[in-house]
């Protein structure tokens, strides 16, 4: 991944960190102040934030490393290791925020200043839409494990507190105190989902999940463009954090010379670089008629579904 891309990378984690910050500080004074336990509940929620986004950017700082002794094809898996860590704060934020709930809608209380709470949910619904929005824009655009965990923690943080404002909103009118504590679950409900979409695609490429289908799709039909190679067998693909490592064995006219050989994997390599920026790929040459039967065949490539 070219530097621009890491730079785009840590930059973006770092607008994470500034704003969880101010939001964390925002929501436990305020919290604190009125004596609105969702608040302060919320408080933690964004204290559990602001820990996963430093997460976040050490592992986007820790998969830009360069490969070496210990580590030949590169950091990219931490940050794997720091979505799945993000995933599992998510999920523990939402068990804290039923027990809170529970909590409040056993022993109820009418909170006071219900106004500076309702703005401080405002600010935080706001300012979390933006910040998540911008760092799923880049994680797209880097393909960063770590930065759509993130985002995808701020986009949590973003209906929780959407949550809490509906609930205070409806407390200041009724003065119903059991709104508050109910909308909270529900609220913690949908984070649960959010969290356990996070663990298992995570999990997955821990795992070394292959590709998606339509992506070893694309590899065969870049490689069907080259009349000169006879077939391909053995294609195994699986991700590292933002790169993808792709191997295969591609079978040649036997009588090929050796420089033209090199020259079609050169460009074989470059096209997929093309769609997916750095990738590790891995080309082993054998010659027609090699004992090794080929899994799949020039004529066959489409079959790759």
């Amino acid at each position: 991944m070219t530097e621009s891309m890491n730079s785009l990378k840590q930059n973006t984690a770092k607008l994470s960190i500034i704003a969880t910050s101010l939001l964390l500080i925002l929501k436990l004074f305020v919290g604190m102040f009125t004596g609105t336990i969702s608040i302060i509940s919320e408080a933690i929620h964004s204290g559990v934030d602001l820990l996963a986004t430093l997460i976040a950017y050490y592992a986007i700082r820790k998969a830009a490393a360069s490969p070496d002794d210990n580590h030949h094809y590169g950091h990219g898996k931490f940050e794997n290791v720091s979505g799945t860590i993000e995933a599992l704060l998510i999920v523990a934020a939402a068990f804290w925020i039923i027990y809170e709930a529970y909590e409040n809608y056993i022993h109820t209380h009418s909170p006071a200043f219900l106004a500076y709470g309702m703005i401080v949910m405002i600010i935080s619904v706001i300012v979390n839409y933006f910040v998540s929005h911008k760092m799923l824009t880049v994680a797209k655009q880097t393909n960063s494990p770590a930065l759509e965990a993130d985002a995808l923690h701020l986009q949590t943080d973003m209906w929780t507190s959407g949550g809490i404002l509906v609930g205070l909103f409806w407390l200041y009118i009724t003065g119903w105190t059991w709104i508050d504590p109910v909308i909270a679950m529900v609220v913690a409900i949908i984070i649960l989902k959010t969290g356990y979409t996070m663990i298992k695609k995570n999990i997955a490429e821990l795992t070394d999940i292959s590709l998606p289908k339509e992506e070893e799709q694309l590899i065969s039909q870049i490689i069907n463009q080259h009349d000169q190679v006879i077939s391909l067998s053995q294609l195994r693909t699986r991700y590292s954090g933002s790169y993808r490592l792709i191997d295969m064995h591609l079978i040649l006219d036997k009588h090929m010379p050796l420089d033209e050989a090199h020259a079609i994997c050169d460009q074989i390599e470059a096209a997929i670089r093309h769609h997916w920026g750095t990738c590790d790929v891995m080309i082993h040459l054998e010659p027609e008629g090699n004992k090794a039967s080929p899994l799949i065949s020039n004529s066959d490539f489409s079959l790759l579904q």
